[in-house]
């Protein structure tokens, strides 16, 4: 039976093996150039985890995978809330309270199998069970994989049915973690064959991780807002902040206001960052003949959290202060397709996939009192925002939090096609479309609101109006369907009264896209030349709206007599992207061209590959919100921002030594980043989250990979990869000061590597013990590349062990993860002025038993 490999991205290499005959590094088919070939016979740098490594390090979930690949990092707060980066390619802190709003199309594609699941402001967080591989391949892929993969690309590969196999497995650990809770999973396969021509795979797992964030006891109120501290002022009078962020009356002498503490008492929680994946993958793979297949896979999983994931370095470790919950409900099913074999003399493969993923999510808002310029006009008196004497009054407790509720479906669908691998001239030529719609509603809710005091003495805003009609005249405010052109997403209300802000969208993106890359060999099996192109066509589309109640009567100049029209929020502020609204922003951002990529190989024997490589790689631009407010020196937020274009320069080599005992990969690149997209909150602009266009910039980097498996310390395999960048902000676009030339970009360590060595030895003929230790380093970055919002990660190392021993159908190991219980930080948000470091987990120490059939 002829069974034909599928691959719509890159594959790689890092599973090593050493057989008790003869220690050497095991060689993979891949399909990087959606091409099944040997992985060290293919020009693309890659990095990987193949099935063997996964299980050695016990990989399970994102952050699992994210510490084990140098030159990859993530800007996020925890499971289903994270970005993925490639080679320092990034620019700013993820908001996930206008994730769909304002955030950046991702410049990373994350792929399961055949098919992109990329979204906009968060990544699927997969739960890594029952894989063959996780596979990087970084650099501008945008020729064979569109739009998203700017940076390179990420690939989940699952293992597929076999057939005329029957197999099981079961795997079952409990961890204890230093000052934290208990944690337990299980996970469970079946391979079941039926008849000769068909399989089913059903996976299943469950895994209950405890908290290690401690919710700790304290109070807050608003005298701490942006608005009343100037820069430069003790923390008696209010705690320091950017001049950017201090509000307007923020000199005013607040002795005579009462402000009212929020208290957490009632919500005080040691370990109180609980998780919970629990999901199952069935597969099917039905042989139709020696030359077509199909394989149906539908996946299901829900990943609840409470608690955040980040500490505040200001208090002890792993300890943080919120005043509303915090939790997370993260659901997702997918249904992909796949069919492959061959018409004539060209391999087929057509591929399509639905995903739907919906979140609930209540986020503790309260650190915006931090920024919060115009904070004090929802929680406190009128006399104490625009006081006709001396400021009197009283300020609310200012615990504030966000309801939000997000719906994202995706279709995909991809058609291509190769022709023979033994011509000297070779082709891949293939379509891909595919429609994303994110429909977002984030309600910001202030419960203060309701008990302030108006100037005409009532109580209260007052409700946010339903729906407030923006383009339609006619329009019966709340009642749905006649808004406006764009509609609306959400209940007509009335909404409850402490929701002063609402936003409403119905995000699309669709993308289509020709690709065709092009090989031959002007010297059979030593010397290649590649050309590969990609014609794109990508669209992106917002409607909706963007509510806020705000009742009262404002002045037109503050106690001093200077104007404050323009520093306040004004009644019913929307925004509406739809054909014919009234401020003038496009109907879309839209986007096409073409790209290319050029490369050229060189095999001077069959252990050694040398290439160059030329890529090119784009992210598509989006709308703003705040299109055409009016910043310093003459700057006006754009409507729409441009696509973002990188140019990458590369060299690499792939050799195999010593008879393969001995792998060093490598490669040396230079990109150049044109108009890169950034997402800035600088409320001296607006008071809200808009993306710019704000620098070019450009990376200079080495990354490498090596293993050895030498036969003369049989059963012994030392391998480690590493990455070393040199990132600057060449040119400012933005003219705010919010960007700095010579500044380094976002979530570029200097340098990142790991080093791991696995020994494994018979104990008799039925049993075999293995160690393992491995040492993973990261240095420092910075979270973003706007001034007023980054803060330094700080460099970190950790070390892992492991023993065990396995038989033909059982293993038990040993293990501990971060065994110095380094504080290492993940990511930095300091968007509120306040640093929020996402961390590792503390010392893990764990048992595992496996069985296998």
């Amino acid at each position: 039976m002829k069974k034909y490999l599928s691959g719509a991205s890159l594959i790689a290499v890092s599973a090593v093996i050493c057989t008790a005959a003869n220690a050497q590094v095991d060689q993979i088919v891949v399909t990087a150039t959606k091409r099944a070939e040997n992985a060290q016979d293919i020009p693309v740098a890659v990095q990987a985890l193949g099935a063997e490594t996964l299980e050695e390090n016990r990989v399970d979930n994102f952050t699992d995978y994210l510490v084990q690949l140098p030159g990859v990092t993530a800007g996020g707060s925890g499971p289903g809330q994270n970005t993925i980066y490639i080679r320092g390619l990034a620019s700013t802190t993820p908001n996930l309270t206008t994730a769909g709003v304002a955030g950046l199309a991702p410049n990373v594609a994350l792929y399961l199998d055949e098919q992109p699941l990329s979204q906009p402001g968060r990544n699927l967080d997969v739960y890594a069970v029952d894989l063959e591989r996780v596979e990087v391949l970084p650099g501008p892929q945008g020729t064979l994989f569109g739009a998203s993969s700017q940076a390179g690309t990420v690939r989940l590969i699952t293992n597929k049915p076999r057939i005329g196999e029957f197999e099981a497995s079961a795997s079952s650990s409990i961890e204890t973690t230093k000052g934290g809770e208990m944690s337990n999973k299980f996970e469970g396969m079946l391979n079941i064959p039926v008849g000769d021509s068909f399989a089913l795979r059903v996976v299943g797992y469950i895994d209950d991780q405890g908290g290690y964030i401690d919710n700790v006891p304290g109070t807050r109120d608003a005298s701490e807002s942006g608005r009343f501290r100037p820069e430069g002022t003790p923390r008696a009078n209010g705690v320091p902040v950017s001049a950017q962020r201090a509000g307007f009356q923020s000199t005013s002498d607040l002795s005579g206001v009462t402000f009212l503490e929020a208290d957490n008492a009632n919500l005080v929680e040691e370990d109180f960052n609980d998780t919970q994946y629990t999901g199952f993958r069935a597969s099917a793979l039905y042989q139709i003949n020696d030359d077509w297949s199909v394989t149906v896979m539908h996946a299901r999983q829900d990943l609840e959290a409470d608690g955040v994931f980040f500490a505040d370095p200001e208090l002890d470790e792993y300890d943080i202060q919120r005043f509303e919950d915090d939790r997370l409900d993260d659901d997702f099913h997918n249904t992909s397709w796949t069919v492959e074999g061959r018409i004539g003399a060209l391999e087929a493969l057509y591929t399509g996939a639905y995903t739907d993923r919906d979140t609930n999510q209540r986020v503790d808002y309260s650190d915006y009192l931090f920024v919060g310029q115009y904070l004090p006009d929802y929680i406190c008196d009128y006399e104490v925002v625009y006081p006709s004497g001396a400021p009197m009054g009283t300020c609310q407790p200012p615990n504030l939090y966000v309801d939000s509720v997000t719906e994202t479906k995706v279709f995909t669908h991809e058609l291509r096609f190769n022709t023979p691998r033994e011509n000297r001239l070779r082709a891949t030529v293939g379509a891909f479309y595919s429609d994303l719609e994110l429909t977002e509603r984030n309600d910001f809710t202030y419960p203060g609101a309701l008990n302030i005091i108006n100037s005409d003495g009532s109580t209260g805003i007052g409700a946010l109006p339903p729906n407030f009609p923006l383009t339609n005249g006619a329009a019966t405010a709340g009642q749905i369907g006649n808004e406006s052109d764009g509609g609306y997403f959400s209940d007509p209300g009335p909404f409850p009264d402490e929701v002063i802000f609402r936003n409403d969208i119905l995000r699309t993106d669709k993308q289509f896209g020709v690709f065709g890359e092009i090989n031959y060999e002007l010297v059979p099996n030593v010397l290649t030349l590649t050309f590969g192109t990609r014609y794109y066509d990508i669209e992106v589309d917002f409607e909706g709206s963007a509510n806020s109640a705000f009742d009262r009567l404002f002045p037109t100049t503050d106690s001093n007599g200077q104007p404050v029209e323009s520093q306040c929020c004004g009644t019913n502020i929307s925004a509406q992207f739809a054909p014919g609204n009234p401020f003038g922003a496009p109907d879309t951002a839209s986007t096409d061209g073409f790209i290319f990529k050029g490369n050229v190989s060189w095999t001077p024997t069959d252990d050694l590959l040398f290439y160059a490589t030329y890529s090119e790689g784009f992210r598509p631009g989006l709308l703003n919100r705040p299109g055409g407010a009016a910043g310093p020196g003459g700057f006006t937020v754009p409507f729409a921002i441009d696509t973002d274009e990188v140019t990458n320069y590369e060299i690499g080599w792939k050799m195999q030594l010593f008879q393969n005992q001995l792998q060093l990969n490598g490669n040396a690149f230079y990109v150049d980043i044109s108009r890169l997209q950034t997402t800035i909150f600088d409320p001296s602009i607006t008071n809200l989250f808009f993306s710019d266009n704000a620098a070019n910039a450009e990376i200079m980097g080495v990354e490498g990979d090596v293993v050895w498996a030498p036969v003369a310390l049989e059963g012994l395999t030392l391998s480690g990869a590493f990455s070393v960048l040199d990132t600057e902000i060449k040119e400012v676009l933005t003219p705010t000061n919010d960007v700095l030339a010579g500044e380094e970009l976002a979530f570029a360590p200097n340098f990142q590597g790991n080093i791991r060595a696995r020994y494994e030895w018979d104990v008799s003929n039925n049993y075999r013990a293995h160690i393992q230790s491995q040492v993973v380093y990261s240095g420092s970055s910075f979270s973003d590349i706007i001034e007023i919002n980054k803060a330094k990660n700080d460099a970190w190392a950790t070390l892992s062990a492991s023993a065990g021993i396995h038989a033909d159908h059982w293993s038990l190991e040993v293990y501990g993860e971060n065994l110095g219980s380094t504080y290492g930080v993940l990511a930095n948000n300091f968007v509120y002025d306040r640093e929020r470091v996402t961390v590792l987990r503390p010392r893990t120490i764990g048992v595992r038993l496996g069985l296998t059939y």
